[in-house]
């Protein structure tokens, strides 16, 4: 593995200075945006459904079992943000093709969970973003809904 200059100064530093890179902040990020930005790139294919705990959803025709997503990104020489969302589109990925897989349409309720902590917000999720690391952590329920 190859590290470039600039990480190997960034490792040094946080030798250097011990507690100071780890820095863990908190990111909301829009699921919604992000899902847009995702599909008009190619990334989601639109199979499947997601909806936040909280948020307004299709009648639920079929409940196929929950799953918990854990991802991590490389964050180093990146702004929060773009880590959080490119992490956050890989979360969504994993989601995505688990339901696939148990015949499911969508993800409902769907909850941050970053070190098993539940947070519930109907329009976001919670990003945790590092010095070199950015990571999500999503649990959320297949299912079928009408609809879709």
């Amino acid at each position: 593995m190859r590290l470039s200059i600039r990480t190997l100064l960034l490792l040094a530093s946080c030798f250097a200075t011990g507690a100071a890179c780890a820095r863990n902040s908190v990111v909301s990020v829009n699921l919604r945006d992000t899902i847009a930005a995702a599909k008009s790139a190619g990334q989601i294919d639109g199979s499947v459904s997601f909806y936040l705990a909280g948020e307004a959803t299709p009648m639920i025709l079929e409940r196929m079992g929950e799953g918990v997503t854990n991802r991590k990104t490389n964050a180093a020489g990146k702004s929060d943000a773009k880590a959080c969302r490119w992490v956050l589109i890989t979360a969504l990925l994993a989601l995505q093709n688990e339901a696939r897989a148990r015949g499911a349409n969508a993800v409902v309720e769907i909850i941050s969970y970053y070190k098993k902590q539940r947070q519930a917000d109907p329009v976001t999720v919670q990003c945790h973003a590092g010095a070199f690391v950015a990571g999500i952590a999503l649990k959320g329920k297949y299912a079928k809904v009408q609809g879709h």
